[in-house]
């Protein structure tokens, strides 16, 4: 068995914060003496979010077993998940910080599945894969991620499904989005579509291309971890990820 060391690109502090989750769910449920710290077990779900690592590979690298390693991920990121901010609260936040616009947008994440899974293929990515739908601010911060659907849902069907267009209208907020929103309401401004546009049509489309274009790296943003890159557990697993490491990639930023 080789060993060798490797470096997270990411924040003591996030960090920090990570372990005195673990620390404070573990006083609170009374948890018996464990064999990795609340340090080390953050550190090890943050390897795996982050760089992807199996579990095999963390267990060999923690010397704890694979089970176990699979147990601390799977409760770590429950208790990230739950602390990943609601809806109807993230767009409080985004009215009362003074955003001039929201921009949601869908984004695919792929799985490990075979060509049978028919409800799981996206025609539009050309791949099996979970549908999510990201609602960002203008600087690409992310404000609000949804739970996962079968990448053959359409965009729009994904975010009427979540209740995202009736609770953005209610909320008052300007929302741009790309042409798969195209009919969720005058508050949903997208692009002018169809050929032969007047030139009024594509520099109204230009214009907002540009505005969109930062808040679409929230999606980057989120695919910076690996784990998202391509999922090989269960795909319904992909909302509760995304949720955790919203919650981390926002501790992150903040620093």
């Amino acid at each position: 068995m080789l060993f060798y060391r490797a470096a997270l690109p990411l924040s003591r502090s996030t960090l920090d914060y990570l372990a005195g989750v673990v620390r404070r769910h573990r006083k609170k449920i009374g948890s018996c003496w464990r064999k990795l710290s609340p340090g080390r077990q953050a550190l090890l779900v943050l390897a795996h979010l982050r760089n992807g690592e199996t579990f095999a590979a963390l267990a060999a690298g923690f010397g704890i077993g694979t089970a176990t390693a699979w147990r601390y991920v799977q409760e770590t990121v429950a208790l990230l998940g739950a602390r990943a901010p609601k809806l109807d609260a993230a767009l409080r936040s985004a009215s009362q910080r003074g955003h001039a616009f929201v921009v949601i947008d869908g984004t695919l994440i792929p799985i490990d599945r075979v060509a049978a899974d028919r409800p799981f293929y996206s025609g539009k990515h050309r791949k099996h894969g979970m549908n999510l739908q990201v609602i960002a601010s203008p600087h690409g911060e992310i404000l609000w991620v949804c739970g996962a659907l079968p990448g053959s849902v359409h965009d729009l069907t994904a975010a009427r499904i979540w209740g995202i267009v009736r609770r953005l209208a209610a909320a008052g907020l300007i929302v741009l989005a790309d042409k798969g929103y195209i009919g969720a309401g005058d508050h949903v401004i997208t692009p002018y579509r169809g050929r032969n546009k007047p030139a009024s049509q594509k520099a109204a489309n230009r214009a907002h291309a540009q505005l969109r274009a930062p808040a679409e790296r929230a999606n980057a943003q989120l695919k910076a971890w690996h784990i998202l890159r391509k999922l090989r557990c269960c795909p319904w697993r992909a909302g509760q990820l995304a949720k955790a490491i919203h919650v981390l990639q926002a501790r992150e930023i903040d620093g």
